[in-house]
């Protein structure tokens, strides 16, 4: 499951957000259909805050710029010198999107 998921939500593979949410979303509900009877909600817990940070991964990178990432965080009504701090950052992206659960929540 984590390799599928790998590829679905590589940062690499051009795919547009709301296709790759669609086939995201297809798959897990298949997966979670399949398997509905085995005990895996510990699993799928593990699993779902693993995802979602790689797709926070994946919209960090999409904002390229200092300008863009700013104007955004500050849209997310984050404090200005909150979102001049994050927009600067050095980090890489698996780092930073720690950084950025509390802005881009499950909504």
């Amino acid at each position: 499951m984590k390799n599928k998921i790998r590829e679905l939500t590589d940062r690499n593979n051009g795919l547009s957000n709301t296709k790759r949410e669609e086939k995201y979303q297809q798959y897990v509900r298949g997966w979670v259909n399949y398997f509905k009877l085995a005990d895996m909600k510990g699993l799928l817990a593990e699993t779902d805050k693993w995802a979602r940070r790689r797709i926070r991964a994946i919209y960090w990178k999409q904002w390229k710029r200092v300008r863009t990432r700013y104007r955004i965080l500050r849209k997310l009504k984050l404090e200005h010198w909150q979102a001049i701090k994050l927009a600067n950052s050095r980090c890489g992206y698996w780092r930073m999107v720690e950084m950025l659960n509390t802005v881009l929540t499950k909504k």
